[in-house]
């Protein structure tokens, strides 16, 4: 089993677009969440519908025990910020699929964060967790610049706000600022969390400049056209399917079967 039972201990407010959800995890050692600063579960909302019922992923802020804290970004619709909005203390959910991406290497001496709402509560638990004296460039992309007042403060860090682009409200500047920001010497490290559209071109413009695929982890957490293109998946998406799989049967990594399925996707229009 690697799911668990959980209950809503507490929640809160924590900004016009951020909600705090405490869960009591049944069986912290079958989820077996990750230590990693991006750490994160799935979430599922009507625990008899699991596992094929509504769910969404979400970062862990803390973990105390068998307390887990999430941070959740709010929208304008959406199951996930129904239930964040409506949740309260004794509700049962299902958490699933605990994982991580976050891997520095030993020999980081900057890092490059890149994020919009979705990945800000992550992003906030990597600058917390950064070892003293280390570096850092905080791009993140918020609807408002209160929205910036949840990112911890440490000495090294340097924080890019763009204010009011991307977000699912206008098109997103995440991957023209990281095309534009004046990277520093040494060996860097790139963590990237937003819209699909924008971690494909981010790591299309980090392996253009030469960057193996250890120094940086990007993920699209989200999609700004998700029904559209899980439609166009259905229909076309079989030959990405066999290339991400050939690949993982061939013992490649994670990271490298998805960058091959992602090639695939875009050249066939996904």
């Amino acid at each position: 089993m690697s799911h668990s039972y959980a209950s809503v201990v507490d929640t809160r407010t924590l900004s016009s677009r951020l909600r705090r959800v405490v869960l009591h995890v049944d069986d912290p050692d079958a989820l077996d969440v990750r230590p990693d600063a991006d750490s994160a579960v799935g979430v599922y909302f009507s625990p008899g519908d699991h596992p094929h019922g509504e769910g969404r992923n979400y970062s862990v802020r803390h973990r105390d025990g068998a307390l887990l804290t999430l941070d959740i970004a709010l929208h304008r619709q959406g199951p996930g910020s129904s239930w964040a909005e409506t949740a309260a203390p004794g509700h049962r959910v299902v958490l699933d699929h605990a994982r991580a991406w976050y891997r520095p290497p030993a020999d980081t001496r900057w890092q490059l964060v890149v994020t919009d709402l979705s990945g800000l509560p992550a992003a906030a638990r990597i600058i917390e967790e950064m070892p003293t004296g280390g570096a850092a460039i905080v791009i993140a992309e918020v609807p408002a610049a209160d929205d910036l007042d949840y990112l911890p403060r440490r000495d090294g860090v340097s924080v890019l706000p763009l204010i009011g682009t991307g977000n699912g409200t206008r098109p997103s500047a995440l991957a023209a600022a990281v095309r534009d920001v004046a990277m520093p010497a040494g060996p860097g490290y790139c963590w990237f969390a937003g819209e699909a559209a924008e971690s494909r071109a981010v790591r299309k413009d980090l392996r253009a400049r030469g960057w193996h695929r250890d120094r940086y982890d990007i993920t699209g957490y989200w999609r700004v056209d998700s029904e559209a293109w899980d439609a166009r998946f259905a229909e076309t998406g079989e030959e990405a399917m066999v290339v991400y799989e050939r690949a993982l049967a061939a013992g490649k990594d994670e990271k490298l079967a998805f960058e091959e399925f992602d090639d695939i996707c875009e050249r066939i229009g996904l």
